[in-house]
């Protein structure tokens, strides 16, 4: 008996940023696997069983994921955004590196989904309409010295940025060292984008600046955008500005 694993993105939130391809692979699963915050998105059906796990449990869940397809299961692990940004899809192949030989014969495919930076960057326009980079403020993984580097780099790049798990109840202090960082390397006037819970009914965005914004307002459902000195707004009245990032650069 085959079995197969495919990992889903599911989006940032709303149903109607569930690709069709997707929902069909839920659908074909047999067991679905995830955290709990995502696999409550879920409503199995009759043959469906769902197996729920804490957010730090990546790499059990994906070694537990794999056990099941190679047992003969059509197993689904879902994840947040696009499962290959910060997510599970990485997790899955960690495993089967680590793992046994015989996994790497596995049917193990990855279904894209909407990342966060992709919804919060729609909602106003166009902030990655150049060059960009996105970077992940969790030292759980790395330690936070590759990641003050890493955005001091991207500074000197000019690159607009997108910050990854900001903060959380553990991690607090990263996002106000995180702006030290580029306080220290950025125009007061970088625009700068809050976007926290994207698409959710409780979904707020506020556009401000280096110099203005407040870290307090950041948490785990925050994404932030840092733009880049090319980086513009287009004021409009009685409503949020339009921030875009020009497709040219230097004298292109």
């Amino acid at each position: 008996m085959s079995g197969r694993l495919t990992v889903i993105g599911l989006g940032p939130g709303p149903d109607g940023w569930v690709t069709p391809a997707a929902r069909d692979a839920i659908v074909e699963a047999d067991i679905i696997l995830g955290y709990t915050a995502y696999t409550n998105r879920i409503v199995p059906q009759a043959h469906q069983r769902i197996e729920a796990s804490d957010n730090r449990e990546e790499l059990s869940r994906a070694q537990r994921a794999l056990t099941l397809a190679a047992e003969g299961h059509n197993v689904a692990v879902v994840s947040g955004g696009d499962p290959g940004v910060f997510a599970m899809a990485a997790a899955v192949f960690e495993a089967v590196e680590r793992g046994p030989q015989s996994w790497r014969a596995l049917n193990i495919h990855v279904e894209p989904g909407v990342t966060a930076m992709l919804a919060a960057s729609a909602r106003i326009g166009a902030p990655l309409g150049h060059d960009f980079c996105a970077i992940s403020l969790s030292d759980n993984l790395k330690p936070w010295a590759l990641i003050e580097r890493r955005l001091r780099l991207a500074c000197e790049a000019d690159l607009v940025i997108a910050l990854y798990n900001p903060a959380s109840k553990a991690r607090p202090a990263q996002i106000i060292q995180a702006f030290d960082v580029l306080k220290s390397c950025r125009a007061p006037d970088t625009t700068i984008v809050l976007a926290r819970a994207v698409g959710r009914p409780d979904e707020d965005i506020d556009i401000t600046t280096l110099a203005k914004v407040d870290p307090s307002s950041v948490d785990m459902r925050t994404l932030v955008i840092v733009g880049s000195t090319a980086t513009r707004r287009i004021e409009r009245v009685g409503q949020k500005p339009w921030v875009y990032t020009p497709r040219f650069a230097g004298d292109a």
